[in-house]
């Protein structure tokens, strides 16, 4: 039988700070994160063709069929600064 053989890029996210956001004030950050995956997140990623692997927490491991998917589906959240400075 013949190996079928798939190429992906895989992308790893994860939400820089949140220890320390967690640690003053912990509701308030995993609900704003929450609110992020379903408003922002998840839609961006389905646009660009992507499905989630795996959720860790604020991490998340992502496959895409496409490298130019992987990478226009990191432009939009990366450039909105998610989390702001407060």
């Amino acid at each position: 039988m013949a190996e079928t053989r798939k190429l992906a890029a895989i992308l790893a996210a994860d939400v820089v700070g949140d220890s320390r956001l967690a640690g003053s004030d912990e509701e308030r950050t995993l609900a704003r994160l929450r609110a992020l995956r379903s408003d922002l997140v998840d839609p961006t990623i389905a646009v660009h063709h992507g499905r989630v692997v795996k959720r860790t927490g604020d991490g998340s491991i992502i496959g895409f069929r496409s490298v130019v998917d992987a990478v226009r589906c990191t432009i939009i959240p990366c450039g909105e600064g998610l989390f702001g400075n407060d």
